[in-house]
């Protein structure tokens, strides 16, 4: 039986969805409220763990993301204020596998490579398209978009983003993400020797680190404890990380010193948010994935590899169950414990970097969370 697939959100998720979707012969259709495939493309970089690259090795677009990126022989390491080692952090190896412990990539291009396979293996994405709402009928989902256009579906894919209007059809309208009192600085750097992995650098202020994402390109973040409505004018961006800077050694001193941008222009500054929405994650013909039910601060790089299982576990139980409770049913089973443990931890990880955790051990955290997500999906 072919099914006909409407997923909401054409981004990291979606796209990723669609692809494992198709793959399974289902017809799918994308629709994305932006106007083209970058122009929903937030943030510098991606860290991309292991467990992201082989799901998108799945995908058929892992080999493209290495090549594209920075495949580092190892997960990361720790250094104080100064600039000395404190300590490593080894991933954890796959096994029979052959991919890096992480690759680091651009976002434009992971959105390139992906929205590039979804087109070759039969996936119709539609820009400037927004949903509006769905009702759902016993033979099917008729689906309105902005304008006034209906279109109907035997399935709804809902990968809208932490602001999912989707997710109103499946949970409770409320469900919303919670500001952690944290917010992350990025900018793009050059690609240094040094930053062969993620580097971590814990200052006085807030968490400086460095992740590589291109043989010659890499961006550093630096994760700032602050009042949501203490954020500064954009105008003041270039300043304010130079003076929460002030403190640091090492990496953070050299970017400090010879790379921060006096252009407002070059610096992203986002609020950190997080959620686990409730299982299950389906009512009906409508199912939920990515951000919409699990928003997971940076804290750990597994955000968009979240989201990147969560389309192959999906095309996966569409492909092997004609029966849509079942598959989704398994689809949550499979996905659930896995997002809340990255949900929770890395929340740990910030609360800890805000002080409130002074005998956790993020590298002791960090290990255990990559070692499970080193097993299948």
């Amino acid at each position: 039986m072919v099914r006909r697939v409407l997923i909401v959100g054409g981004g990291i998720g979606g796209l990723s969805a669609a692809i494992a979707i198709r793959q399974h012969g289902d017809e799918v259709d994308v629709v994305e409220r932006y106007p083209d495939a970058h122009a929903s493309v937030f943030g510098v970089g991606i860290i991309q763990p292991i467990n992201a690259l082989r799901a998108l090795d799945s995908l058929g677009c892992a080999q493209a993301c290495i090549d594209a990126g920075y495949p580092a022989k190892a997960w990361g390491a720790m250094y104080d204020h100064a600039g000395n080692f404190v300590r490593d952090i080894h991933g954890t190896p796959i096994v029979s596998s052959t991919l890096p412990p992480m690759n680091g990539v651009t976002r434009p291009k992971l959105h390139e490579i992906l929205t590039a396979r979804a087109v070759e293996v039969g996936v119709r994405i539609r820009y400037s398209t927004a949903f509006e709402h769905l009702e759902q009928h016993e033979a099917g989902v008729l689906v309105t978009l902005e304008g006034g256009e209906t279109v109907t579906a035997d399935v709804v894919v809902g990968a809208d983003g932490v602001r999912s209007k989707v997710r109103a059809h499946v949970l409770d309208g409320e469900l919303q993400p919670r500001y952690i009192g944290q917010s992350a600085y990025r900018q793009n750097m050059p690609g240094l020797a040094e930053i062969d992995r993620i580097i971590l650098q814990d200052g006085p202020t807030g968490m400086a680190g460095f992740v590589p994402i291109g043989p010659d390109l890499a961006y550093m973040f630096f994760n700032k404890q602050m009042d949501r409505d203490a954020r500064p004018a954009t105008a003041e961006l270039p300043a304010a990380l130079r003076a929460e800077l002030k403190g640091f050694g090492g990496l953070a001193a050299r970017f400090r010193d010879e790379f921060l941008s006096d252009d407002p222009a070059d610096i992203v500054l986002r609020p950190e948010e997080s959620l686990i929405a409730p299982a299950p994650w389906h009512k009906g013909r409508v199912v939920l994935m990515g951000d919409a039910v699990h928003a997971i601060t940076p804290h750990l790089g597994q955000g968009a590899a979240q989201a990147i299982e969560d389309g192959v576990v999906l095309g996966e139980v569409l492909g092997a169950h004609d029966d849509l409770g079942v598959a989704f049913a398994e689809f949550t089973e499979r996905r659930y414990e896995r997002c809340k443990l990255i949900v929770e931890t890395s929340l740990n990880i910030g609360e800890w970097e805000m002080g409130r955790l002074p005998d956790f051990d993020n590298v002791a955290a960090t290990m255990h969370v990559l070692k499970v997500m080193a097993q299948p999906i």
